[in-house]
């Protein structure tokens, strides 16, 4: 049988060149190099730990030498042959057990600055998620009081991870929910009562200048429009106006300050339409047309432990009153008629033992729960602010907890929402408020910021030398140190894709911290703009491209994060 031609690819990205060695794939079972029954699996390229290995490396021969009935070393060995005469492709290895190491020509690697700037935004965006739609719920602080740091910690990070879904094609509705039905409510309109009369709040109310602050406002626009003064009425009346407007004067600040923190969202959902619309009375219908329901002392309950959970949960109360369980059902059942292929909740750490009874009643649903399934229940732990080696505990507006707004005021929104984010959710965060604001490389926020500021600068003083993008771009030309950062910036597009898959922006921002090291050690070795003896070269003029598109990826990279690239510092 003739041998099938690789098909030659110019490989750019990681992304290309696993393109192009499943090609070469393809073509060695096709013209029968290997015999491999099935579907051949995706191939991903990797960066080697020791850059004198090469470029890239594959384990793909690991992964198929038993499925052809070959040892991993002879595998490899073969499909060396045919990834060498891939465009692009310098050199190639059999290395260990079987890996594959792959060296670019040094003009196929200095060509992702152009592809880079070529893109520009859309550089790591992709597609592999375009179909989906995902209902991203995050934050939902009752509208009782101002965001504490916990929700704050979401509010980033759920933002970031909305941005980053869409990056990579998904569909997403960033969805709060808001709680307003039910004793929180009530505690928080009787706390407004007693404040605006003067009078203690009730043991289980809501403190802080808020509730005082909120209480006045009430009563300044019950004047204002012509209403009596709420002292006036009986207690009972005037709580009810208290909570009328009480709760959408405290709902309007939380709105503000999360746009203030650039974190908004698509839906603000009521908890209280799911029992006006008879959505609760209909979910549980649904579940009963499942045969999920059982009747038992006089009240009705799931039977969640048929589809995983540790015991049954109880929907309706034997008294007749619906369990808060009920909400839950209902709401995730009016999410998924509303579109969304996967509902994902991001539930603080007093949520954890939420998981059982939740993934059980999508189960009772006929629906998948866990990672990219269904349903998705992510659980943030807590954050302890440290200032001057000692804790922060109280705000002053508050009173009882530290308030995203405290977060902002001693940080500023770029350092409070990267300095969220850098580290992974299910991890408890220490958050050094002096550390977080000084103007230092030991501050991440302030260290990435200051590269993409340095390739601004650098691109200024390139246009003041007369050394322009437009007059040559020679990638052949590039060095051992243009190499390292190219590396560095090919990596972008998986980093994205890895952060939307396992759900984790840490990802980004810890790339973005290598990037910009990568930069800053670029920096002190090559030169973008000639000595003062020297005439402008060719060399010059491709290392403008790559700053630029170091800049360009650093944009990219903090524009996911929802945190700004300022040019100047």
């Amino acid at each position: 049988m003739g041998r099938a031609r690789t098909r030659r690819i110019c490989c750019v990205t990681p992304e290309e060149l696993g393109k192009a060695i499943a090609a070469a794939l393809k073509a060695a079972v096709d013209d029968g190099t290997f015999s491999i029954e099935g579907e051949l699996p995706e191939v991903r390229v990797e960066r080697p730990r020791s850059r004198e290995h090469g470029d890239w490396a594959t384990n793909v021969a690991m992964q198929l030498a038993k499925r052809a009935g070959m040892k991993p070393r002879d595998f490899a060995d073969l499909l060396a042959v045919r990834l060498r005469e891939i465009s692009g492709v310098d050199s190639v290895e059999v290395a260990g057990p079987g890996f594959l190491n792959i060296r670019l020509s040094a003009g196929a690697a200095g060509e992702l600055a152009r592809t880079i700037l070529t893109k520009g935004a859309d550089y790591g965006r992709s597609d592999s998620a375009a179909g989906h739609t995902v209902n991203l719920e995050y934050v939902s602080a009752n509208p009782t009081g101002p965001i504490h740091i916990g929700g704050a910690r979401w509010a980033a990070v759920g933002d970031s991870l909305a941005r980053i879904l869409a990056f990579s094609g998904s569909d997403v509705v960033r969805e709060y929910y808001f709680n307003d039905h039910g004793n929180q409510i009530d505690h928080f309109s009787a706390s407004l009562l007693a404040r605006a009369h003067g009078r203690p709040v009730p043991d289980d109310g809501y403190g802080g200048q808020y509730i005082e602050d909120i209480a006045n406002t009430v009563i300044a626009q019950a004047i204002e429009a012509g209403d009596p003064d709420p002292r006036s009425l009986p207690d009972d009346e005037a709580q009810e106006v208290f909570r009328a407007r009480g709760v959408d004067l405290m709902f309007g600040e939380i709105q503000d300050s999360l746009h203030e923190f650039r974190s908004d969202f698509d839906v603000y959902f009521h908890e209280q339409s799911l029992h006006e619309s008879g959505a609760v009375d209909r979910a549980i219908e649904r579940l009963r047309e499942q045969g999920a329901l059982v009747e038992k002392d006089d009240a009705l309950w799931l039977r969640s432990t048929d589809y995983g959970d540790d015991k049954d949960r109880v929907i309706i109360k034997s008294n007749g009153e619906k369990a808060y369980f009920a909400a839950d059902i209902a709401y995730y059942l009016d999410k998924r008629d509303r579109g969304a292929d996967q509902c994902v909740y991001m539930l603080g750490a007093d949520h954890h033992g939420y998981i059982g009874r939740m993934y059980a009643m999508a189960r009772a649903f006929g629906d998948e729960s866990g990672t990219g399934k269904n349903m998705e229940i992510l659980i943030g732990q807590l954050v302890n602010l440290v200032r001057g080696g000692a804790a922060v505990r109280m705000s002053k507006r508050a009173g009882t907890v530290v308030t995203m707004e405290d977060l902002v005021d001693a940080v500023g929104v770029d350092a409070a929402r990267y300095s969220l984010v850098r580290a992974s959710v299910d991890t408890t965060l220490e958050l050094d408020l002096d550390l977080v604001a000084s103007h230092s490389n030991e501050n991440p926020v302030y260290y990435v910021q200051y590269a993409h500021a340095r390739t601004c600068a650098v691109s200024r003083n390139a246009t003041e030398h007369k050394v322009a993008r437009e007059d040559g771009f020679k990638p052949e030309l590039l060095e051992a140190a243009d190499s390292e950062l190219l590396g560095s910036l090919a990596r972008f597009p998986d980093i994205a894709a890895q952060s939307a898959t396992l759900r984790e922006p840490h990802r980004v921002a810890r790339y973005l911290e290598e990037l910009a090291g990568s930069y800053h050690t670029w920096y002190a070795k090559a030169r973008v703009t000639p000595r003062a003896d020297e005439e402008v070269t060719d060399l010059h003029r491709t290392r403008l491209w790559l700053n630029d598109a170091t800049r360009q990826v650093l944009v990219n990279g903090l524009g996911l994060l929802g945190v700004s690239a300022p040019e100047r510092m």
